[in-house]
């Protein structure tokens, strides 16, 4: 765990049995962590899912510098989902996926604790809304605090 970009990653490609020890080691580190779990055909409705979890465990205090970080690692973190078009619903696609948003030093145990970064990885699937017409996406986005 030595790179906030490294642990949002592992985090969100963990079977659910694994995350709660790499939550363990992600806190012993000097990060704090959000899971959950997305599927829409909006891009709005992600970055409404992403926020509302990070709302609802108090990750973030909510001023403006945290929330616009936020806002622009989910974008990031979309591009990377959807190949640079954030469309989904306008051309028949839908994505199911799980999020991990992680806050904390670029780097493990940083010499400046003010130094602060946030994470957001997501990864699952997109495709055609019809089952089996999917397949595997994953993206990051890293914004300093």
């Amino acid at each position: 765990m030595r790179t906030i970009g490294r642990v949002a990653t592992l985090l969100v490609l963990a079977e659910k049995e694994e995350q709660a020890a790499l939550l363990a080691r992600a806190g012993a580190a000097g990060y704090r962590a959000v899971l959950g779990r997305v599927g829409s055909m909006a891009a709005d409705k992600v970055v409404a899912a992403v926020e509302t979890a990070v709302q609802r465990e108090g990750l973030l205090d909510y001023s403006y510098r945290q929330m616009h970080s936020l806002y622009h690692a989910i974008i990031e973190a979309l591009y990377g989902v959807c190949r640079g078009q954030l469309e989904l619903g306008q051309i028949l696609r839908t994505v199911g996926l799980t999020f991990a948003v992680v806050l904390g030093p670029r780097e493990a145990r940083a010499a400046d604790p003010r130094d602060q970064w946030l994470a957001v990885a997501l990864y699952g699937t997109i495709g055609a809304p019809k089952k089996g017409f999917e397949h595997e996406v994953i993206g990051l986005g890293i914004n300093h605090l």
